[in-house]
């Protein structure tokens, strides 16, 4: 891999810390939990089973929405929010980027060890 990769790969990396810091909050990981069964969700309903009121919930959703992994429509008088899968396709490309780079420097690694 060229240094020109890498620092390409890590900048984008760098770009995908605040999508990380969103879901590094255990409410908003339920929030994104449930909204993965694929129907939109209003903020009452994403409140139920919390015991955090709906303005709290409503800014974790904000939290959410801003990284870009849910997006709200309107109902009516209410507001639904779905899930964006696509930042999600996006981390877990990344992952397994990042999870081939460690297996080819623990190949290297155990290549070393066993010339020694």
């Amino acid at each position: 891999m060229s240094p020109k990769t890498s620092k390409k790969s890590f900048l984008k990396g760098q770009a995908r810390a605040p999508l990380f810091a969103a879901l590094g909050d255990e409410t908003r990981l339920s929030l994104v939990n449930k909204l993965s069964s694929g129907k939109p969700y209003s903020i009452s309903e994403l409140a139920e089973g919390h015991k955090l009121t709906r303005q709290a919930i409503t800014k974790h959703l904000r939290v959410l929405e801003d990284v870009g992994l849910v997006h709200s429509i309107r109902s009516g008088r209410a507001s639904l929010f779905e899930l964006d899968l696509e930042p999600i396709k996006d981390i877990n490309e990344y992952l397994d980027f990042v999870s081939r780079q460690w297996d080819q420097s623990l190949a290297k690694l155990k290549l070393f060890v066993e010339q020694a």
